[in-house]
């Protein structure tokens, strides 16, 4: 009975794309395996999941399929698990005392549904407020691309994105904000292909209704060229 109703409770838990933890949840034993080992172990599990629907593993097309999909799990689309993969993001002085703020916006943004492993696509726009140090450009694109990489619910993500910035840089003052579609809303389920999910997360000044006006407005503004 009892096992029933967890599996009741999971599954709508994940239907409804509810998030339980606030960190990404990891055994204590995550990292015990070599990359390696875990593409052979998944191989096999995704070569017992193809052969159970019944598909010929001996067509030409799809034989090499088992191992493309555990190296891209591994390698790719979850590789942002592994904490020896998270980027550098060295910081410089603000020599040059720009006391603004600094936005880098339509981040493109490739991530995981944790509920029914299906692709989350879309931008995530990032701001902070030098309190006297300042990061490389592309370290906040490698950062969101780094927490993007592993199964993941969008209210997480766009935490973690934040408190990273704000652990690199030394300062609450910074902001994001994700608009983005998940296709296990879009392709299964409900179906609706129009609809996207918007997350914001805002620390220190950002909180401000001013400031946070003025951030909200630069992701508004046409910067294409």
């Amino acid at each position: 009975m009892k096992e029933n109703q967890d599996s009741e409770s999971a599954d709508f838990i994940g239907d409804n794309h509810v998030s339980t933890n606030a960190t990404t949840p990891l055994r204590e034993d995550a990292f015990e395996l070599s990359d390696s080992e875990k593409i052979a172990l998944i191989k096999e599990d995704v070569r017992n999941i193809m052969n159970t629907l019944g598909l010929d593993l001996n067509d030409d097309s799809l034989k090499g399929t088992p191992n493309r999909v555990a190296k891209m799990f591994v390698k790719e689309i979850f590789g942002g698990l592994s904490p020896k993969k998270k980027p550098k993001a060295s910081v410089f002085d603000n020599n040059y005392k720009y006391g603004e703020m600094l936005v880098e916006k339509n981040i493109t943004l490739y991530s995981t549904c944790e509920h029914h492993l299906l692709p989350i696509v879309g931008r995530a726009h990032v701001a902070y407020i030098s309190n006297g140090t300042v990061v490389g450009l592309s370290k906040m694109n490698r950062i969101v691309d780094h927490y993007a990489k592993r199964p993941q619910v969008q209210e997480r993500l766009t935490m973690q994105i934040v408190q990273e910035l704000q652990n690199v840089l030394g300062t609450e003052d910074v902001a994001c904000v994700i608009d983005a579609k998940h296709l296990c809303v879009n392709s299964r389920g409900i179906r609706d292909i129009e609809s996207s999910t918007v997350t914001s997360e805002f620390g220190g000044k950002f909180k401000d209704p001013a400031i946070k006006r003025e951030f909200l407005d630069y992701i508004q503004l046409d910067t294409k060229f």
